[in-house]
């Protein structure tokens, strides 16, 4: 397992930066199915959210994407061409549908983008040398960490919780909850979401799947959705 290491304050810093909502990715149009979800009733209270996003990180695709987050993040530090390449090429096509690649690969490209201007380092030139694909938000994200170096556990953990964070409000605006039940929710998540991390520390990239066949499902219908606010 990958050791804790303490960030430093820049290191933090960082990460408050390019995790914040404000950051250019245009992570609040996407709902990540949550939309369809609460349309049919799956969701329809704070607890069925709660549930909903727990699924997501125990066994879906927010674990996927600590998966290769980490793996993309230690590819960079050990200098595996081929494996960040393999890494990435993975991640973008690792989607159950149109939406969900247009949300992680719409999202990387925007933050591979503004990073390159803003927070340049040698990691981001370096994907861009192995890979010309579609770049999932997760590689973009684990990349970007590891060649600034921050700490992988904490890296990781904060990138779960904006993932985590944006999914809540995509609820709260929704079903419509109250921002103290959103809260609620992200106090559950807060454990599930370091056990996540934990497993996906350990994890290689053969254990990566998933079996959130309702979030999936939601993906897919939504893209028909008559009535719609979110992009996924």
């Amino acid at each position: 397992m990958t050791p804790w290491r303490e960030p430093d304050q820049l290191s933090l810093a960082k990460l408050m930066a390019w995790l914040s909502p404000s950051y250019p990715v245009g992570a609040f149009s996407y709902s990540g199915g949550i939309e369809w979800a609460v349309e049919t009733g799956d969701i329809a209270s704070a607890a069925t959210l709660e549930a909903w996003i727990a699924a997501l990180l125990r066994d879906g695709g927010a674990f996927c994407d600590a998966v290769f987050f980490i793996h993309a993040y230690r590819a960079v530090n050990d200098e595996q061409d081929a494996t960040l390449r393999g890494v990435a090429e993975l991640a973008a096509a690792f989607t159950p549908s149109k939406e969900r690649h247009l949300e992680t690969t719409a999202q990387g490209r925007a933050f591979f983008d503004t990073t390159c201007k803003v927070w340049p380092c040698p990691a981001l030139d370096r994907l861009a040398r192995v890979w010309d694909g579609p770049i999932a938000y997760p590689i973009a994200v684990g990349v970007t960490c590891a060649g600034h170096d921050i700490p992988l556990p904490q890296a990781l953990t904060a990138y779960l919780h904006a993932l985590v964070a944006n999914y809540i409000s995509a609820g709260v605006r929704l079903v419509p909850l109250g921002q103290t039940d959103g809260q609620r929710v992200l106090a559950a998540m807060t454990p599930v979401i370091a056990e996540t991390c934990e497993r996906a520390l350990v994890a290689r990239l053969n254990d990566v799947g998933g079996a959130t066949f309702r979030a999936d499902l939601a993906s897919l219908h939504h893209e028909t959705q008559y009535t719609r606010l979110f992009r996924s």
